[in-house]
């Protein structure tokens, strides 16, 4: 290792690159394993915590982000005179519950499961950047399918889709 720590290295890269960056690519730039990232992250996190810092270490799956205390949103909002987005719609909601709960999903599985055309709504959480193509469904009309995105984690707070609460469906639903 250089003459800098692992930590220092830690948050010199997420403060760089404003987005998720795998624990591995980071293990691999600063020359050490992954495990002695994650045990880096783990401290500064709880270091940023216990000082009450305007910024938190976030793992979203097998990454780790720098993002700004959530606490210190509003203040944020008016600061940088950025408008609250609107709110998301009912049937938004929807396909990214069934697109986090049984992704990789399709469109006509969404449809099937709504009872309701949904192309245009999958159209614009895709736009969002709430979900994201996740390749084929090898089937005739090889169907595009759908997955939730690191930015869905961000937007409703979880870590991994681990962090889902459990559904009174689990298991009743099918999608075939």
């Amino acid at each position: 290792m250089e003459h800098y720590s692992i930590e220092t290295a830690i948050e010199g890269i997420l403060f760089a690159s404003g987005e998720p960056v795998a624990v591995s690519r980071l293990a691999a730039a600063i020359g050490v394993e992954g495990r002695e990232v994650e045990e880096a992250a783990e401290l500064l996190s709880g270091r940023y915590r216990y000082e009450q810092r305007g910024f938190r270490l976030v793992r979203l799956d097998k990454s780790l982000q720098m993002t700004t205390a959530p606490e210190l949103a509003d203040v944020i909002r008016k600061t940088l005179e950025e408008r609250k987005p609107p709110p998301m719609s009912r049937a938004a909601l929807e396909v990214l519950s069934l697109a986090a709960y049984y992704q990789p999903i399709t469109r006509a599985q969404v449809e099937r499961a709504r009872g309701i055309e949904s192309g245009a709504t999958l159209a614009g959480l895709v736009d969002k950047g709430l979900l994201a193509e996740a390749g084929r469904l090898e089937v005739p009309g090889r169907p595009i399918q759908y997955k939730t995105t690191p930015s869905f984690l961000r937007a409703f707070g979880l870590s991994s889709l681990d962090d889902l609460p459990d559904t009174e469906l689990d298991g009743q639903l099918t999608l075939e």
